[in-house]
């Protein structure tokens, strides 16, 4: 095995283009010798798409160490679909309607794997995991990496001075799978949504007699994921009927984003393997249930003296970076919304008087504005709680979103003013009301056109709007939650 290890190394893909760090060599030595010690049989291999969803393929545990060192071969026809993994850009043409030569008839792109994200999967017997990035097969990173564009980010932010840390708090719906509609007439594109039921009603909010009546599913939920290695902080019982929260411990750079999207597919996988489903869709088209939303708490810490550069030494709750840091998050609000909300089905939620924001407004400790700031004076846990993301946002696009947005306020040193207490009354810019006004305003952004590139932005709004163009040809746009969101987002996300 060791001179096999060595060939890999000379020759492989990784080696010849330089793509790993010498924390990434020395994290995939210790793979090779994980997937010996667990006795693994296969390891899959995943990255991350356009819309945060998992893909990839399953390797065998003895080709697994070769794999890491000279990547997985992958469709580039993946990176054209929508939210109904219908291609929305013309593969066959030059440049496969993306511009790009390497993007021409569907040719293959490359997975080379994160060897420091690597799990054992305490759900599948005998099975490894590991997060991936993507490499076109000359080397050069492909442009609608996701997980590359929040890396971007956060290395602008390090210019500046700083690094990022997120903590997350995820609402979820967790219900009894009654039919998974597995029929083939059920087979539809996308598939007909499964039947569920209820494991117990709602608006009790956080009484222990809900939590215990749910208790037995969430104990084989917290089990799974303490035992994946994710840094959870508490379950709760949110007030909706099925309605369920996760929380976890804040973490630096790309880990938060990435415990997101293992998060969401470890509960959805453990789910159904259990009689279970979980849904991170906003708001079912199911009687009785609340919207769901995600919270993302960020704040900055100063690279030299690794302080929190939010925290106050005056009377204002926050420091001046902080200050101008929140003031780019409400200046850049309804562009960031395209990324924090990013199915039509998300701006359901957004509704006066629902512990939900309609404004792109601030306020202290207030659960009715768009930014929540959160500490005091003095406070090194002072940070922001962003309210405005659903729970099937792409978490590296929102994290980047919130950098660039940051950023700019810093840079141009912009005053968030005043806290607005009574949020629903306050005169100030309103959300969008759909997805087509957050891209709308997307694409007029200059500072998220500089930030993740205007190809980027195009792609990505090109994406949304066939979402939007399927749904307006198909859905009942009258519908407070039409079938339609149904089927294209519940089983999805």
């Amino acid at each position: 095995m060791s001179s096999r290890g060595s060939k890999w190394s000379a020759l492989s893909f990784v080696a010849r283009h330089g793509l790993w760090t010498n924390e990434q060599r020395k994290a995939a030595a210790a793979v090779d010798k994980a997937i010996t010690a667990h006795k693994l049989e296969v390891v899959r291999f995943s990255f991350a798409d356009q819309h945060g969803v998992l893909r990839g393929k399953t390797i065998m545990a003895d080709q697994a160490a070769g794999m890491m060192r000279s990547g997985v071969t992958m469709t580039t026809t993946l990176l054209a679909k929508d939210t109904a993994h219908r291609s929305v850009f013309p593969v066959f043409t030059a440049g496969g309607g993306f511009g790009l030569p390497e993007m021409e008839g569907g040719a293959d792109f490359i997975m080379v794997a994160d060897p420091a994200t690597f799990r054992v999967l305490p759900w599948a017997d005998k099975t490894g995991w590991i997060l991936c990035d993507i490499y076109f097969t000359n080397g050069k990173p492909v442009p609608f990496s996701t997980r590359q564009l929040a890396r971007n980010a956060l290395a602008r932010l390090a210019d500046a001075g700083f690094d990022y840390l997120a903590g997350l708090e995820v609402e979820f719906h967790l219900f009894k799978l009654d039919d998974p509609r597995l029929a083939p007439g059920d087979a539809t594109w996308p598939p007909q949504p499964p039947h569920v039921s209820l494991l117990a009603q709602g608006y009790q909010y956080l009484t222990e007699t809900r939590f215990d009546q749910i208790d037995p599913a969430l104990e084989l939920f917290r089990r799974n994921i303490v035992a994946l290695g994710l840094p959870l902080r508490s379950l709760e019982v949110e007030l909706g009927p099925g309605q369920c929260e996760f929380t976890f411990r804040p973490e630096r750079g790309l880990a938060s984003a990435d415990n997101m999207v293992l998060f969401r597919s470890a509960m959805k996988q453990v789910a159904r393997r259990h009689g279970y489903f979980v849904s991170f869709m906003c708001r079912p088209a199911l009687a009785n249930l609340l919207s769901c939303g995600w919270h993302l708490h960020q704040s900055l810490v100063a690279r030299k003296g690794k302080a929190n550069a939010f925290v106050s030494s005056g009377k204002d709750v926050l420091s001046p970076t902080g200050r101008h840091y929140l003031a780019g998050l409400i200046a850049h609000a309804r562009a960031a919304a395209a990324f924090a909300t990013p199915t039509i089905n998300g701006y359901k939620r957004y509704r006066a008087y629902s512990l939900a924001p309609t404004r792109a407004i601030w306020g202290r400790d207030n659960r009715g504005v768009m930014v929540r700031v959160m500490g005091r004076p003095g406070d090194p846990a002072t940070r922001l709680e962003n309210r405005l993301g659903e729970p099937a946002a792409n978490p590296y696009l929102y994290m980047a979103s919130q950098i660039y947005a940051g950023l700019d306020g810093m840079a141009r040193k912009l005053d968030p003013g005043s806290s607005a207490d009574a949020p629903y009354e306050t005169a100030s810019e309103p959300l969008p009301n759909n997805l087509a006004e957050a891209l709308a305003a997307l694409r007029d952004d200059a500072c998220f056109r500089d930030g993740f590139g205007a190809g980027f932005v195009d792609y990505y709004a090109r994406i949304k709007d066939a979402e939007i163009a399927r749904f307006r040809s198909d859905g009942d746009a009258g519908a407070d939650v039409s079938q339609w969101e149904q089927r294209e987002y519940f089983d999805l996300f």
